[in-house]
């Protein structure tokens, strides 16, 4: 399964091959510096990998985690949906890039591929999104891509030494369809 997003990236499923290219970006903290794992050591990232080919086992599936590459194959990052009720029909997304990857757009383009994946072919009614209040960029993706904020979590995740606020983000399937009907898609 390749998709391609824009003119320089698509999205393909992970192999064990993206190992290095996955830890080169996985191990920088910079990169976990909002999250709750990381920085990864190369067990960390090994481990990852082997969850997100395992994920693809399950049945009925509720991750699909892609590779997002350029136009080398080379993964520089990482989209994510995870089906949080499937009778509801909700998921959750999220997405990672190396820094090399920061401030041309990247982010927008994962996050709208991973709506248009759920909406589309898993036909889901909601998704959501969270990002740490202090992560902007993060917070403007989702803002860009048509998403609502609709709360903020306070001291819900536990990072190392401290807690930190989520806030969260959502958008229907109806808003998605009006969303892409104005925009001609």
């Amino acid at each position: 399964m390749r998709y391609k997003i824009n003119d320089e990236l698509n999205v393909r499923r992970f192999t064990p091959d993206d190992l290095d290219a996955v830890h080169a970006y996985a191990s920088q903290p910079i990169v976990s510096q909002y999250q709750a794992w990381g920085p990864n050591s190369a067990s960390d990232t090994k481990a990852y990998l082997h969850e997100a080919l395992q994920s693809e086992l399950e049945s009925p599936r509720r991750r699909y985690v892609f590779a997002v590459t350029r136009s080398d194959d080379t993964a520089i990052g990482a989209g994510e949906l995870i089906i949080t009720d499937l009778e509801h029909r909700t998921a959750e997304i999220g997405y990672i890039l190396s820094p090399d990857e920061w401030g041309h757009g990247y982010a927008t383009a994962i996050a709208n591929f991973l709506l248009e994946f759920g909406f589309e072919r898993l036909e889901l009614h909601r998704i959501t999104a969270t990002c740490d209040p202090r992560n902007v960029a993060s917070e403007r993706v989702l803002q860009k891509v048509g998403m609502t904020k609709e709360g903020h979590l306070r001291e819900n995740v536990y990072l190392e030494d401290h807690w930190r606020d989520s806030l969260v983000y959502g958008i229907l399937e109806w808003e998605w369809q009006v969303d892409h009907e104005e925009d001609g898609a």
